[in-house]
């Protein structure tokens, strides 16, 4: 049977089921009513419309009441209304009307009178005076539909615009803004454009200190009296009986601190005075030298809501504040004639010194590894009165491969310990001007931790790291993260003969094990605008550069001719790696959304190493990558691990590679409450630049890639309560790279993969 007899079988179906539904349905509609089925609009105008496809959405906005919905030709939600007004409808007949049931909407319910009056209110708003609107219902049965006809003249067009008289000194500013105006002469009359003209015009008076000033203020006529070919003259006014405060600017006279601020305290017995601000507290919580770079107000400059919100934000990242509360009390005695005065306080309330936290975790993570994991963090905030943060955090987890083939190493116990210190400022051997960093101020981080793990019948590894270095946002979009100092070291403590085997098999597994203390530089540039949860186009880009040896390679000692250097009679580290993370959403509908995502890395091994580490080398699969694959399954490029009868060893840990490139492409829906439904294709794979003899030749990277990788579909189920996800994901592969050619296409549904994770994948 071909896609054309389907379609025709469908469309009998829908025929069929279409005329019962609908029979089942007109046998309820009342005898003196009829099912109201929509409206549609006609425009008559003797001109031509410019942007037509924009009024008519307009117009079309408020010819309700909206219909019933239909699908396939029937109403689904009309018809489990009707179900459920029987005299005992059961339980699933509830049910369904709960969560798809509608009321009907009738003819009688249809205003058009009032529908016509909204038509021309809408029409004037946008300068089409002298319109003409009418109506007609269309019945055809127990349906009935209305058809409404707008007669549009020639719009209004403005020949001027100018201020009218205002008192001094806002006529000067206001005027400013008129000149800056976006109205322009033979712009059409647009009430909405006015009031979007205020707001700017309020706002810009707010940042050149006009306090009390208010976009209510401000009144908008037209006068037509000197035109008789529809022109008009545009004047801006102040209303009568505007207070005299509104039209004068204000400035800061005085600030006042309290960084320890409780409500119920009314005595406050410190002042200190320092950088033109007051610090009232009964003792040092935290030392003004600190918080004052924190805040951006200024005695003796104009208010400005702005620099206002700015300072809130600032001081709300310190992290040791659960609220910032700046408030401003006028100065009235003071007011004169052209200037008035306010007093800013600024209200902090601090959060619990000291906090601790236990979280449970369910960890997924390679070759299908699952298990639980127990985290507890104990947190000091304010340690030494400057903001200061510190985290000491101890987890146990435990894994175990679920599904799959068993093999060596198929349970994991991993303990490990981190200690965290974070200073709200910068940390650094010269001063740096706070005035840089305007949008916020840099975090300086310190940690060091101690990880133990231990993966039976293979090895026992022992890992210390430590960190130093500083996050800060640029602007709302961008953060830049950057460590001068990033330093770990590995030691493979135990080696059981089965894993012995494995490296003996493999000597780049073998040197990427062996080369264990890595002394580098990390940067991560994130341009996000995902914060943005209302945008309809929303862009996300993350750049990663890792740079190991460079520095340490200034001291290094050969210990042998041609041999590896030393530092410390440790053999380093010396690569390069670069990621780029590139995604778009775009939202639609009812939290409808399509995620695209591209992603490309790059290591480089070179000086005292001949592979990048195995840590640091990139894999693919999972529930984060081409999800019809499992982690580490996929790749190196057009490797088959079951038709090598020469490789007998795990390939969990061959599956690597220093080059990646992954696309995904995903349809995201609700379903109902907070179950949400996907529908997604994934692409990708790795390899390696320099090949490894293991693989005969066949994880190379050429440019052939594009018939390399491994793509795959499917379908999930998401529980998402708050931003908190739960996601289950079921794919399988239509294109298997380590097939032979002409057989790698084949949509292989009879084994998926099930993946389990937290969060959604991009």
């Amino acid at each position: 049977m071909n896609l054309k007899f389907y379609l025709k079988y469908i469309l009998v179906l829908s025929v069929i089921f279409g005329s019962f539904y609908s029979c089942s349905i007109a046998k309820h509609i009342p005898e003196d009513e009829r099912l109201y089925t929509g409206a549609r609009l006609i425009i008559k105008s003797d001109s031509i419309i410019k942007n037509e496809d924009g009024l008519r959405a307009t117009l079309e906005s408020v010819m309700g009441p909206e219909p019933n919905s239909k699908f396939l030709g029937m109403y689904p939600g009309l018809y489990y209304y009707y179900k459920n007004q029987k005299e005992h409808p059961g339980f699933i007949n509830r049910w369904l009307y709960k969560k798809f049931g509608e009321k009907p909407v009738y003819q009688s319910d249809v205003e058009t009178f009032d529908v016509e009056d909204l038509l021309l209110n809408r029409l004037e708003n946008r300068g089409f005076f002298y319109s003409k609107a009418s109506s007609n219902v269309v019945e055809s049965g127990k349906k009935a539909s209305v058809t409404y006809t707008v007669n549009v003249p020639k719009p209004y067009r403005m020949a001027t615009f100018q201020l009218d008289s205002l008192p001094a000194p806002i006529y000067g500013a206001i005027q400013t803004l008129v000149e800056s105006s976006p109205f322009t002469k033979g712009m059409r009359f647009d009430l909405n454009a006015m009031k979007l003209e205020r707001l700017r015009m309020d706002t810009q008076l707010k940042r050149k200190g006009y306090y009390n000033f208010d976009d209510s203020f401000l009144i908008f006529e037209a006068d037509t009296n000197r035109y008789d070919n529809k022109h008009f003259d545009l004047f801006l006014k102040l209303k009568k009986a505007v207070p005299r405060k509104a039209t004068v600017p204000y400035k800061i006279a005085s600030i006042n601190i309290y960084p320890n601020y409780e409500t119920s305290d009314s005595l406050q017995t410190e002042f200190i005075r320092y950088n033109e601000k007051n610090y009232i507290q009964k003792e040092v919580f935290l030392k003004p030298k600190y918080l004052d770079p924190f805040i951006k107000l200024k005695e003796g400059t104009l208010y400005n809501p702005d620099t206002s919100r700015n300072t809130a934000r600032r001081l709300s990242t310190i992290g040791a504040y659960k609220f910032v509360n700046i408030q401003y009390k006028e100065i009235d005695t003071l007011v004169t004639d052209s200037l008035g005065l306010l007093e800013a306080n600024i209200y902090l309330s601090p959060l619990n010194k000291r906090a601790f936290m236990a979280e449970l975790q369910v960890v997924t993570k390679s070759n299908n590894f699952t298990g639980p994991a127990l985290a507890l963090t104990y947190s000091n905030r304010n340690v030494f009165g400057g903001g200061e943060t510190y985290n000491t955090t101890l987890k146990v987890g435990y894994e175990a491969q679920v599904g799959g083939e068993k093999s060596l190493g198929d349970s994991s116990l991993e303990f490990g310990l981190k200690n965290e210190l974070i200073f709200p400022r910068v940390i650094f051997p010269f001063k740096i001007n706070d005035d840089f960093f305007q949008y916020s101020i840099p975090k300086t981080k310190t940690s060091i931790s101690v990880d133990y793990l231990d993966r039976t019948k293979l090895y026992t590894l022992l890992s210390g790291t430590a960190l130093f270095g500083y996050v800060w946002d640029a602007n709302r979009y961008v953060t830049h993260q950057i460590n001068p100092i990033s330093v770990s070291y590995t030691d493979l403590v135990n080696s059981t003969p089965e894993f012995e085997d494995i490296l003996s098999e493999n000597p780049f597994l073998r040197r990427s094990f062996e080369q264990q203390f890595i002394s580098g530089l990390t940067y991560s540039f994130t341009y996000n605008e995902l914060v943005d949860t209302q945008r309809t186009h929303q862009k996300y880009l993350n750049f990663t550069l890792d740079v190991a040896g460079n520095s340490i390679s200034l001291f290094g000692k050969e210990e042998t001719p041609n041999s590896p250097k030393t530092f410390l009679g440790l053999e380093y580290v010396q690569y390069a790696k670069a990621d780029v993370d590139i995604r778009y959403h775009f939202n639609f509908g009812k939290e409808q959304t399509i995620a695209a995502r591209l992603f490309a890395g790059y290591g480089l091994a070179y000086g005292n190493s001949d592979v990048v580490p195995f840590v640091k080398q990139y894999y693919a699969g999972g529930p984060y990558s081409v999800r019809a694959f499992r982690i580490r399954s996929l790749g190196p490029g057009t490797y088959n691990a079951v038709q090598d009868t020469n490789n007998t060893s795990d390939n969990f840990f061959d599956k690597t590679g220093n080059v990646r490139l992954e696309a995904n492409l995903e349809y995201r829906f609700p379903i109902v409450s907070f179950f949400k439904g996907a529908i997604f294709a994934d692409a990708g794979n790795i390899w390696n630049t320099t090949e490894n003899p293991i693989f005969d030749g066949k994880d190379k990277f050429s440019g052939d890639f594009i018939s390399q990788l491994g793509m795959g579909a499917g379908v999930g189920l998401r529980v998402d309560i708050q931003s908190f996800v739960i996601r289950f994901d079921l794919a399988a592969p239509f294109h298997d790279p380590s097939l032979p050619k002409g057989e790698r296409f084949n949509f292989d549904v009879s084994k998926p993969i099930l993946n389990f994770a937290i969060g959604y994948p991009f």
